[in-house]
C-alpha cells in the first residue's frame, strides 16, 4: 500500500508540475503588464539602464604554467576522513590516476614565509592518492587567490548524454571498454550501458536533451515510444524542468497504443490501477492539448504586444496627445509611460 501511494503521489507530481508549466507559458504573454509595480528606489531604474560594470580586461586566477612540487612541499589544509577514503569518488579517482595518472592538477597557492612551501586549496583528495601510491611529485596549477570557494562550488557535473558522448569517443579513438572501466572503477557492463544510452532514441530528441539533466532512466523509458512520441516527451520535460525516471514512466503510461513501440506489451505501472492509469492518459492528453493551443497563441499574442507597443510609443511621442492625457487621463499616462519604461529597460538589460 505504501508503495502504490508514494507511486501515485509521484505521478500526481509530475501532473502538478506540467500543469504549472503551461500556466507560466500562458502567462508569459502578458508578462510586460505583470511588472508594472511601482519602484521606490531608484537604484534598479538606474542598473537596467546603465548595465553592469565591467573591467575593461579579467585577471587570470591562476598563473598560465604550472610547477611540478614534491609532496613534502604541498601543505594539506584537512584531513581525509575513513569513510571519505572508502567512497565511490575516491576509489574512482584513485583508479584513474593509478591507471592514467593526473588529469585535472591540483590548485596550491605560495605560503607566506614558507620557502617554496604550497598550501594545498583545492584538490586534497588527489594528494592522499598521490601519497598512497607512492607518487614523490605532483603537478600543480598557482593560484594567484588565496580562495577555495570558486574551485569547490563552480563545478559542472556531466549529465548522462555527455557521459555517453564521452565514452563513445573514446572508444571511437581506440580506447578499450575494458580500460574505460578500469579507470573510472566500473564493471564492463556499465560502460556498454552507457555506451548504449542512446541507441533508439532520435536525434531531434537527444538535441533538444543535450545540454538537460535528463536521468539514464528517462531516457531508457523513451526507447519505449516511437520517434515522434519521444520528441514529444523531450518538449514537455524541457517545458516542466523535469527530467525524472518517474516523469518519464508518466509520459509513457500516457502515450496512445499508436505512440509505443510494443502496443501489444503491458504498460501497466507497478503499485496503480488501470482505471488509475486510464485516467492519467486522459489528463495527461488533455494537458498536452492546451499547451499545443497556448503555443499556437503565443507568437500571435506577442505579436500583438509589440504593435501594441509600438502604438503606445507613438503615442507619448505626441506631445499634445500626453498633454490631453494629463490633463484628462493622469492615471492612464502613467500606467502608458510605465510599460514604456519596463520595455525599456528589457531592452538595455
Amino acid at each position: 500500500m505504501e508503495t502504490k501511494h508514494a507511486t501515485v503521489f509521484a505521478y500526481t507530481e509530475a501532473i502538478t508540475s506540467y500543469k504549472k508549466a503551461i500556466l507560466m507559458r500562458a502567462l508569459s504573454t502578458c508578462y510586460a503588464l505583470k511588472r508594472l509595480i511601482p519602484c521606490r528606489n531608484t537604484w534598479p531604474m538606474r542598473f537596467f539602464k546603465e548595465g553592469v560594470r565591467m573591467p575593461a580586461k579579467l585577471s587570470i586566477a591562476f598563473k598560465p604554467k604550472g610547477v611540478t612540487l614534491p609532496l613534502d612541499k604541498i601543505l594539506s589544509l584537512k584531513s581525509l576522513t575513513k569513510s571519505t577514503r572508502s567512497s565511490r569518488r575516491y576509489l574512482r579517482i584513485e583508479a584513474s590516476m593509478q591507471e592514467v595518472g593526473i588529469i585535472e592538477p591540483p590548485i596550491v597557492f605560495p605560503q607566506k614565509g614558507g620557502k617554496g612551501v604550497y598550501m594545498m586549496l583545492d584538490g586534497h583528495v588527489r594528494l592522499d592518492i598521490a601519497k598512497r601510491l607512492g607518487f614523490e611529485t605532483l603537478f600543480c596549477l598557482v593560484a594567484t587567490d588565496d580562495e577555495a570557494f570558486t574551485y569547490n562550488h563552480k563545478v559542472n557535473q556531466l549529465s548522462p548524454i555527455q557521459e555517453h558522448f564521452m565514452i563513445f569517443r573514446a572508444i571511437e579513438n581506440g580506447v578499450s571498454e575494458e580500460r574505460i572501466a578500469k579507470t573510472l572503477n566500473v564493471n564492463v557492463g556499465t560502460i556498454k550501458q552507457k555506451r548504449d544510452l542512446l541507441t533508439d532514441i532520435c536525434p531531434e530528441a537527444v538535441e533538444l536533451l543535450r545540454n538537460r539533466r535528463a536521468s539514464a532512466g528517462a531516457i531508457r523509458e523513451m526507447k519505449r515510444v516511437r520517434p515522434m512520441r519521444q520528441i514529444e516527451m523531450a518538449e514537455l520535460m524541457v517545458a516542466s524542468n523535469n527530467y525524472t525516471a518517474a516523469y518519464a514512466k508518466c509520459l509513457v503510461a500516457a502515450s496512445s497504443s499508436a505512440q509505443l513501440l510494443e502496443p501489444d506489451k503491458n504498460v501497466s505501472i507497478s503499485g496503480i490501477e488501470e482505471r488509475d492509469v486510464a485516467r492519467l492518459q486522459s489528463e495527461m492528453q488533455k494537458m498536452e492539448r492546451e499547451f499545443a493551443l497556448v503555443q499556437e497563441e503565443y507568437g500571435q499574442d506577442m505579436l500583438n504586444l509589440v504593435v501594441v507597443v509600438g502604438y503606445l510609443r507613438s503615442l507619448l511621442g505626441n506631445a499634445a496627445v500626453v498633454r490631453f492625457l494629463s490633463q484628462a487621463e493622469p492615471a492612464m499616462l502613467g500606467e502608458f509611460q510605465k510599460i514604456m519604461d519596463y520595455v525599456d529597460m528589457k531592452a538595455t538589460g
